[in-house]
């Protein structure tokens, strides 16, 4: 467990408000604002994007909404950081494809493969209606064509799911995609100790407009530090 700056007891790897962090009210970067559409959290490494995913899961789950991780076998995901930062896995579907039969496969087309195994794993668990929040670890693949989007974002918005494309890149890479409706960049600042600074901006916003930007104070699980 970690302790905010004024004594409250949280779980690790969850924002930790303080004074000297300003909090938004409206918009947010949590399950309602999300609900229905195609978004790309991205970061620079896989450990920031992992963080903003970790939290948007505690969220699903506090709404009592089924969530479930989609990636390879040689995902970022580490269950014991997850299930530390307050996660209950018991009620997180988890997906991973495996990579060993694209072995033969190199380069842009050996992507693109994997970008489409993801999202059809991601589509029949969407087509079932069940779940609130969908994230799709994309990694450094960054691919996902327009096809697949399309389906991707039809059932978002008929299920009113949230679907998270999780990609590693910089902020000033382009989105995967013009039917991405949220495009959000995630950064983090370590400020000594175990704690650091999780910065969200917004790259692209349909809805909005890119003028919105949200940070936490964050307390890194045991495999992030």
């Amino acid at each position: 467990m970690a302790r905010s700056l004024a004594g409250e007891i949280l779980p690790r790897g969850v924002a930790l408000p303080t004074a000297s962090v300003p909090q938004t009210s409206d918009p947010r970067f949590c399950l309602t604002e999300l609900a229905g559409r195609l978004v790309e959290l991205s970061g620079d490494g896989a450990s920031a994007v992992l963080t903003a995913a970790t939290k948007l899961m505690l969220d699903a789950q506090a709404a009592r909404e089924p969530a479930a991780w989609i990636g390879t076998d040689e995902s970022c995901f580490f269950p014991p950081d997850v299930a530390e930062s307050g996660v209950d896995l018991t009620a997180l579907v988890v997906v991973r494809v495996p990579v060993v039969n694209l072995a033969a496969i190199s380069g842009k087309r050996r992507h693109d493969q994997l970008a489409s195994l993801l999202a059809v794993a991601a589509e029949r668990l969407m087509r079932s209606g069940a779940f609130g929040l969908v994230l799709l670890d994309l990694g450094k693949q960054h691919a996902l064509t327009q096809p697949l989007q399309s389906r991707l974002l039809g059932l978002a918005q008929h299920h009113q799911t949230a679907v998270l494309c999780l990609t590693e890149k910089s902020a000033q890479e382009a989105s995967i995609g013009s039917l991405v409706s949220l495009r959000v960049h995630v950064g983090r600042t370590w400020l000594g100790g175990e704690r650091f600074a999780c910065e969200l901006q917004v790259r692209k916003d349909k809805r909005r407009g890119p003028v919105w930007s949200e940070q936490e104070v964050c307390r890194g699980p045991m495999g992030l530090r």
